[in-house]
């Protein structure tokens, strides 16, 4: 197996996008405009991956990650409605707000309930317990389309920590669920293959209660720069043309502004990138590959792509972007967003000029 390991970069803005940004439908009551993806081809690609369980498995590490980010973004959240309802700073722990019934929209294997199952990430050091978010949850439903994928680790430990309900879906573009049902939704590096996001975001905002809260992890933007560029250079080379072998990716400057169309109060977006060491490219395309995360566009070229074109990819790609002790990187660029479902009690902002209470010295007394 090959050797990886994460280094994070935390970035306040994203870098000018590399690659062609997604172009959105505007919503409708019908199907969305555009198809982007075949999702019947993401749905064998995630069957066939979890076909192999080990290997599906120990490419889990990126989804394992973000899950545990996410995690920590539903604290946060807590913490930031907290502050805008009492004006002041609360332990986190001291929050204590709890989750009848959580939705996990495309839930892969279940890599959010292992999250939640897991030690407080923001643990109270004058408390020495730190109980995991499972214990604030009722009921867990996982919805997936890949049923393989789905029940992939039922048998585990995790599943006795949480009640966990698994339900299979026809097709993750429609949720199948009544409106107000919901006390918090979750998605996890899922959303980047849906065709209709404007559509799914306003689907979300129907299942939740009023004063509730949407917590989102997608792969966007700069997302896998490196081997976009290589594979372009080399198709170019070699074939003298480019092909589609990398997925349009959505760009964090929509992100706000399709949450705000759907309906969403007190929004937070922000990103951060996970850079993942690789030895060398056909390791990359494997584990993409074992994530059920290779290509889904319309209108690929089928088939495998031609070794001489892997090859001066390889070539390529150490030359552009190699670290210096021979592995080569891939960034994983990973949008998440948070959106409140409009409630009535919910804290709405003062208008301009009215505030009595300064954020500094709200600050200084952390």
């Amino acid at each position: 197996m090959a050797k990886r390991w994460h280094r994070l970069s935390l970035l306040s803005s994203p870098s000018p996008a590399l690659n062609s940004r997604r172009t959105y439908a505007v919503l409708s009551g019908g199907a969305p405009r555009f198809q982007v993806f075949n999702r019947r081809t993401k749905w064998l690609q995630k069957e066939r991956a979890a076909s192999n369980p080990e290997e599906n498995r120990q490419a889990d590490y990126l989804k394992d990650e973000v899950a545990l980010r996410l995690s920590e973004r539903l604290l946060v959240s807590l913490r930031l409605q907290t502050l805008l309802t009492v004006t002041r700073l609360t332990r986190i722990q001291d929050i204590n707000r709890h989750f009848p019934k959580v939705l996990d929209l495309g839930a892969n294997s279940c890599n959010i309930a292992r999250a939640l199952v897991q030690e407080n990430p923001d643990p109270d050091p004058s408390k020495p317990a730190s109980p995991p978010l499972a214990t604030r949850i009722s009921e867990l439903v996982a919805a997936e389309s890949s049923e393989t994928l789905l029940y992939r680790d039922a048998d585990h430990d995790f599943n006795k920590q949480l009640n966990i309900t698994r339900q299979v879906l026809e097709d993750e573009e429609t949720i199948p669920f009544q409106a107000e049902s919901f006390d918090l939704v979750l998605s996890s590096l899922s959303m980047h293959w849906v065709n209709d996001l404007p559509g799914i975001l306003s689907q979300i905002n129907h299942v939740l209660k009023p004063d509730c809260p949407f917590i989102g992890a997608m792969l966007g933007g700069d997302t896998l720069f490196e081997l976009r560029t290589s594979l372009q250079l080399a198709e170019q080379e070699r074939r003298g043309g480019l092909s589609p072998h990398v997925s349009p990716l959505a760009d964090v400057r929509d992100v706000g502004g399709l949450l705000q169309k759907a309906g969403f109060k007190m929004l937070t977006v922000d990103i951060d990138d996970i850079i993942v060491d690789y030895p060398d490219t056909f390791a990359l395309m494997q584990d993409l590959q074992a994530m059920g995360e290779n290509n889904a566009i319309l209108g690929r070229e089928m088939g495998p792509i031609r070794r001489d074109v892997l090859l001066a990819n390889e070539a390529i790609y150490r030359e552009l972007h190699g670290n210096p002790d021979g592995s080569i990187p891939a960034t994983f660029r990973i949008i998440y967003m948070i959106g409140w479902r409009e409630g009535a009690n919910q804290p709405k902002p003062l208008a301009r000029g009215t505030g009595e209470v300064n954020l500094k010295d709200i600050l200084e007394k952390k």
